[in-house]
């Protein structure tokens, strides 16, 4: 007989090839919600170029590893045997996935803070995918366009409002943590994601690029970059941080000027590991803008 953690994977798995079916990219995921394997590099040396995003070929790169290939998703679990739960990767073909998270945790009223914001900003919520979280809240699944990138933000829209998007996954209904099984609202596991109204999605999407570029030439590279992440206030450090990302790598001196951008990122009260997070995420999408 199956023991309990053994029957949590198997089911987790038959979510996550569902999910795959459907078009959306998974990776397994453990009880505590992160990727369920560990860094193929985590024991390597710091980077001295970009980190590795699966060039390696091995398991172990979080949602870089997603995939909607059954066989691949099946190694991905075999590799994974603790994994209970499946993560699906936002900002990837075709839907483009954006989720928004509505907490309940921080004791504020996430829903009413996005009525509110509709309100103001002329904007209808349709309908879509919502998944119950174990611990009251809701995930909900919007579709962006391919050539906008939104990137991932915690509280910047509104204090219990955190966006998964570029580089970021949405924990899938049926995954198991512990806390509670995710589960699809009732009526909305049949619907499609829907799209992002566009008021919303102006709101999510990084400032605009400046008609004229950000210093960054040799000797003090970047000065203007790390001095514009530095001046952020809260609810946009992490939109300044993204973009300043983006422009460095646009620039060749992304990896160069990424420990810096780190600090200064920190020095605003942004955590590390989300800093590090957003800064990989502008890696990806620019590289992937210049294929």
């Amino acid at each position: 007989m199956a023991t309990p953690d053994r029957q949590a994977t198997t089911l987790a798995l038959a979510h996550a090839l569902s999910a795959a079916e459907r078009g959306l990219a998974v990776i397994p995921l453990s009880r505590t919600k992160l990727p369920a394997l560990r860094s193929p590099h985590r024991d390597e040396p710091a980077p001295q170029g970009p980190p590795c995003h699966g060039a390696c070929g091995r398991f172990g790169h979080g949602v870089y590893d997603a995939s909607t290939d059954p066989g691949r998703i099946r190694a991905l679990f075999a590799a994974a045997p603790r994994a209970t739960g499946y993560g699906i990767a936002c900002g990837l073909p075709p839907y483009h996935l954006i989720g928004v998270d509505l907490d309940t945790k921080t004791g504020t009223d996430a829903p009413a803070a996005l009525r509110e914001l509709a309100l103001r900003h002329l904007f209808t919520i349709p309908e879509t995918v919502v998944v119950l979280t174990p611990s009251g809240g809701r995930h909900l699944w919007l579709t962006g366009p391919p050539d906008t990138v939104v990137p991932n933000s915690a509280g910047r829209l509104a204090p219990g409002i955190d966006i998964r998007g570029a580089g970021g996954y949405l924990v899938g209904p049926g995954s198991r943590t512990d806390h509670g099984v995710y589960t699809t609202a009732p009526g909305t596991a049949h619907l499609p994601p829907a799209p992002c109204p566009p008021a919303l999605l102006r709101l999510l999407a990084p400032p605009p690029r400046p008609r004229h570029p950000a210093p960054s030439t040799a000797g003090g590279q970047g000065h203007g970059l790390v001095h514009f992440v530095l001046s952020a206030h809260e609810g946009q450090r992490n939109t300044r941080l993204f973009w300043a990302a983006c422009r460095a790598y646009e620039s060749g001196i992304g990896p160069a000027l990424a420990d810096a951008l780190t600090e200064a990122a920190r020095t605003t009260g942004l955590p590390e590991r989300e800093a590090r997070a957003t800064i990989a995420s502008a890696a990806r999408m620019t590289t992937y803008r210049e294929r």
